[in-house]
């Protein structure tokens, strides 16, 4: 039987809980990301969840979107919206096929303890960026351990529970190995999430605004 938690197996469940998450900066995560990406563009979106970001802020740049997730029932949100969804595990040492931009947003803390492989792929795979923002601001770090302990259990996306996710600190860590290809980095979403842009190759500067 699955142990894919229940805000994985509903769309809904899924959205109402990142709404409640981000408030009123909700829709500015997403905002953040399509202000990149211009019109026409390739987009492979890995870990695409529901498609909001192409369905509420891509699809009117008429992009070329692909949508990977493990997760099915989400895949087939992406083609019912239009997109060429696929279902796919980024655990799999599988090159990534070619896009002009690669993103992935709030998922990279599913490749802990290590995502390098998976940073290395989008790299791979990218002709222009790689878009990849992640929440450095989290439920499950909370020091309220009973609420940090409930909150890991809905993070099983369908590969098992992800208790741990990054500070602002760990995640520059993680990418340290990638600092000459990093273009710029910012906060957004209310300062919930970091937002990096690499490079596919290396770069001379790199810029930072909180």
């Amino acid at each position: 039987m699955s142990t894919t938690s229940v805000i994985y197996r509903h769309t809904s469940v899924y959205n109402l809980l990142m709404r409640g998450l981000y408030g009123r900066h909700y829709g500015a995560r997403f905002e953040a990301i399509a202000a990149l990406i211009p019109d026409g563009a390739e987009v492979l979106d890995l870990c695409c969840g529901p498609a909001t970001l192409y369905t509420r802020y891509l699809r009117g740049k008429s992009v070329r979107y692909k949508g990977f997730d493990i997760n099915e029932r989400f895949v087939d949100r992406v083609v019912a919206a239009g997109g060429d969804g696929l279902v796919w595990n980024l655990r799999e040492d599988t090159a990534l096929p070619r896009a002009d931009y690669v993103v992935m947003q709030a998922s990279l803390y599913h490749f802990l303890p290590d995502p390098d492989p998976v940073v290395r792929r989008m790299l791979e795979a990218a002709r222009e960026q790689v878009i990849l923002a992640e929440p450095i601001r989290n439920l499950t770090t909370s020091s309220n351990r009973t609420l940090a302990r409930l909150s890991g259990r809905f993070t099983d996306a369908g590969e098992g529970a992800q208790a741990h996710r990054f500070t602002r600190d760990t995640l520059d860590r993680a990418l340290a190995r990638y600092a000459d290809r990093i273009a710029s980095t910012s906060l957004i979403a209310g300062g919930r999430e970091q937002l990096y842009v690499l490079t596919p190759h290396p770069r001379a500067h790199v810029t930072s605004a909180s």
